[in-house]
């Protein structure tokens, strides 16, 4: 028995499975909710069916950080005893809409920079026949959040909280998104542009809101959480860790193994204000900036190698490794400073996760 109230059911069959095979389980029972037993109009077949390919194609994949810190995060806010089958599921179908909010981002962030494979498979929009169309498919995985959070959270108190957490973070990305597609329109190269500052703020907005404070705000609130100077004092915390996360993909575009991220990088040859250039910016020559200018944001192999040489140069590896090194003690810090009245663990376990991967 204590071994189910741990796991958060009393099914013996589940109670064996760890988080990730439970979250696993969950996608299959929320595809089927969301095609066949939501909206039961004969006439919607087709696009309920194209709604499972949707789902199917582009929410599973990847590493499931975000949705599984919901229930991990909650794992350590709340003691086991409280940890019951419809709170462990609930948070569940609540990293799922995390991961749903991350598949609508990407199906449309694909499309918009003209990438070509995503976690090792071709984009959405990349597939014979969907093209354009995909624009619309990304509408779905976005509506199918609030189907969600209805269906299983409409009756609990913190629903309204997740409600605004969810919108004012897609709204928040969305402007991330803007500054991003702003800084570095395609074949425009504009080097004053591209300041730390900038690209600090594309971060913060882009990625770290719903990557690293949403799951774990998510969390806070199923837990009874509800207190603005404790999310305060965990948006301190995770807009770091969230900002470090961004600079280490940037990192992999460019020197991680296509094998191993199951993406090609091309933020060289699609003229994106990465960590990379914006800190070579700083540190190079007139000559070096001029050799930059002429080579950046081509799509031509040539030109990518001497942007990569270029880097190699200015010693790029071991300066991401220092700040590697130098943004976890900062973390740390932040940490012991304000998470007074928050388990550690819960950022501890992000952290692990994120620092010195390699995909």
């Amino acid at each position: 028995m204590g071994d189910s109230i741990c796991n958060g059911t009393h099914s013996s069959k589940k109670a064996l499975l760890s988080d990730p095979q439970l979250f696993e389980a969950q996608f299959d029972e929320l595809v089927t909710e969301l095609s066949e037993r939501d909206l039961s109009d004969p006439a919607l077949a087709d696009a309920l069916s194209r709604l499972r390919q949707v789902l199917v194609y582009n929410s599973p994949g990847g590493k499931r950080n975000r949705g599984l810190s919901v229930i991990g995060s909650l794992r350590e806010l709340l003691p086991p005893t409280e940890l019951t089958e419809e709170t462990v599921r609930r948070a569940l179908v609540v990293g799922w809409c995390i991961e749903l909010l991350q598949a609508f981002f990407l199906v449309a962030d694909d499309m918009m920079d003209g990438s070509v494979t995503r976690r090792g498979q071709p984009c959405w929009y990349k597939k014979n026949g969907i093209g354009l169309e995909a624009i619309n498919d990304s509408f779905l995985l976005e509506a199918t959040i609030y189907r969600l959070l209805r269906r299983h959270c409409r009756e609990q108190p913190y629903y309204v909280h997740l409600l605004e957490l969810f919108t004012e973070t897609t709204f928040q990305t969305e402007l991330g998104q803007a500054l991003d597609l702003m800084t570095a329109p395609p074949g425009q190269i504009d080097f004053s542009r591209f300041t730390m500052a900038r690209y600090k703020a594309i971060v913060k907005y882009k990625t770290a809101f719903y990557s690293f404070y949403l799951p774990v705000a998510a969390s806070m609130y199923i837990a009874g959480i509800e207190s603005e100077e404790e999310h305060n004092n965990a948006k301190h915390i995770l807009l770091e860790m969230g900002e470090f996360f961004q600079i280490q993909d940037d990192y992999l575009d460019c020197y991680g193994d296509p094998a191993v991220t199951g993406k090609i990088g091309t933020d060289i040859q699609d003229n994106k204000c990465s960590w990379l250039v914006v800190t070579a910016l700083e540190i190079m020559t007139a000559e070096q900036r001029a050799e930059l200018e002429a080579c950046y944001a081509q799509h031509d192999d040539a030109c990518v190698e001497q942007v990569k040489a270029l880097y190699n140069t200015l010693q790029m590896p071991a300066l991401y490794h220092k700040f590697e090194e130098e943004s976890y003690q900062r973390l740390q810090k932040l940490i012991a400073c304000h998470a007074q009245n928050l388990p550690h663990s819960v950022f501890l376990n992000f952290a692990k996760k994120i620092y010195k991967r390699n995909k």
